[in-house]
């Protein structure tokens, strides 16, 4: 089937002039917003599931309709996949019966990436697939490179991978993990192949777009 999806349309032509600024921002200036309380409760009813598993953690982060963290828990059996998002009415469709691995969570990824950090949760995985490109100029600081939370969501470790079909964002998430860990993202287009991981995958696919992935090892810090 065809689909018909628009590209991404930024006036912005690369990456953003202000990227290290704000990444330098964030280093200097960590997030102390209170943690709401129904992340606060969740979190916790997440963290007794994931102690009971006694396996590697695959961290699925805005997971939408859990799509993905559906997909993910069958890829990697052996390990136990939490799928987050902020919308109860996209966790909420019925997408089938959750494989035994998997957990949705109702959260905001920024008190959530808080708690698992402080929990000392190092996810095996982290995946961000599709996150919502905010791409006009004066949105830097709402795409999670540009946000103060971004320190914490790098110091959780493990193999993160991101996914977009805007190549500004992948290039900037770049710019951003080399000036916090000094590491360099291997990044380049990809075609999934049919091997859909999320709904947006598929549409952006079928519409032809170019996808990009991001894929970088990061020590838990």
């Amino acid at each position: 089937m065809q689909h018909n999806s628009r590209p991404v349309i930024s006036n912005q032509p690369g990456p953003h002039q202000d990227l290290a600024r704000r990444v330098n921002r964030a280093l200097m200036h960590p997030l102390r917003k209170p943690i709401a309380e129904h992340t606060q409760h969740n979190f916790a009813l997440a963290a007794q599931w994931y102690q009971a598993r006694q396996a590697p953690l695959i961290l699925d982060s805005g997971c939408g309709v859990g799509l993905s963290t559906r997909q993910l828990a069958m890829q990697f059996p052996a390990h136990a996949v939490i799928g987050v998002d902020r919308s109860e009415d996209r966790l909420g469709r019925d997408h089938g019966e959750l494989p035994g691995n998997a957990l949705l969570v109702r959260a905001d990824l920024i008190d959530f990436w808080r708690l698992a950090y402080q929990a000392g949760w190092a996810p095996a995985y982290h995946y961000l697939l599709y996150p919502n490109p905010y791409p006009k100029v004066g949105h830097l600081k709402m795409r999670w490179h540009g946000h103060a939370v971004l320190p914490t969501l790098l110091a959780l470790g493990g193999r993160l991978e991101l996914r977009s079909n805007w190549s500004i964002y992948v290039a900037e998430f770049a710019l951003a993990v080399a000036q916090v860990t000094g590491k360099q993202p291997k990044v380049g287009e990809f075609t999934p192949k049919g091997d859909y991981l999320t709904p947006f995958e598929a549409k952006y696919a079928q519409s032809g777009q170019p996808l990009w992935r991001l894929c970088v090892d990061l020590e838990r810090t």
